[in-house]
């Protein structure tokens, strides 16, 4: 065959094609287990970030230490365990599957619940996990993350002291879900609300969204 013409090339070109295809696919199966390994794995640590217990290094160990059932809200606020897969994308779950999932924990001998949220910012989705004490109204903590605010803005969310301002606020006034977030410096409950980022408004907005969102939809449990 003349190395020169054109069907050379395109017959080379068309082999070499295949040949990189069947290579990709064959890694991306080879890798798609421990993908998903370390796609649980962070998600545990978010989890028990929301418990204030970060830099854990065998998140296995500790989440089965902390976390002690994963279990889905019924209609009328119960809980029943999820005997299912351990998931990691609650938004999908709750819109596709209707399942909204309540991690019950236990730290220092004290239940806690955590429950995931989730919402957009500025250039994109927004994540996290509030954990709440037994009584369901009062904050032990939260974990905030994103895919794409700005540093020094809204990727401020993510920080330790934006998170540690919602610790201790409550959750329910009257009913409702008043946990949330306010413009910067316009605080008008502080028993429920935190201020925004300075420049990040947006994202702000974002959060006291996601939050309000979210946690409305866990309201029969929250207050049974």
């Amino acid at each position: 065959m003349n190395t020169n013409s054109n069907s050379y090339t395109i017959i080379y070109a068309s082999v070499m094609v295949v040949i990189v295809a069947f290579l990709l696919a064959f890694v991306s199966s080879s890798l798609r287990e421990t993908q998903s390994k370390n796609v649980q794995l962070d998600t545990k640590k978010q989890i028990l970030a929301a418990l204030n217990i970060k830099n854990v290094e065998d998140a296995d160990e500790e989440y089965k230490k902390y976390v002690k059932g994963d279990m889905l809200m019924n209609v009328d606020g119960t809980l029943t365990e999820n005997t299912g897969d351990f998931v990691t994308n609650y938004e999908k779950e709750a819109k596709e599957n209707q399942r909204l999932h309540v991690f019950v924990c236990e730290v220092d001998g004290q239940t806690k619940y955590v429950v995931p949220v989730y919402g957009a910012g500025l250039w994109g989705a927004i994540w996290g996990y509030v954990a709440l004490n037994e009584d369901k109204d009062t904050v032990y903590g939260t974990y905030f993350s994103h895919a794409s605010e700005t540093p020094g803005l809204g990727a401020e969310i993510a920080t330790d002291w934006f998170q540690k301002a919602f610790e201790g606020k409550k959750t329910i006034e009257n009913g409702t879900v008043a946990l949330g977030v306010t413009k910067n410096g316009k605080v008008e409950k502080p028993e429920y609300q935190v201020d925004g980022i300075s420049g990040g408004t947006i994202t702000s907005v974002g959060v006291d969204a996601m939050l309000k969102a979210c946690l409305n939809s866990y309201l029969s449990f929250l207050t049974k």
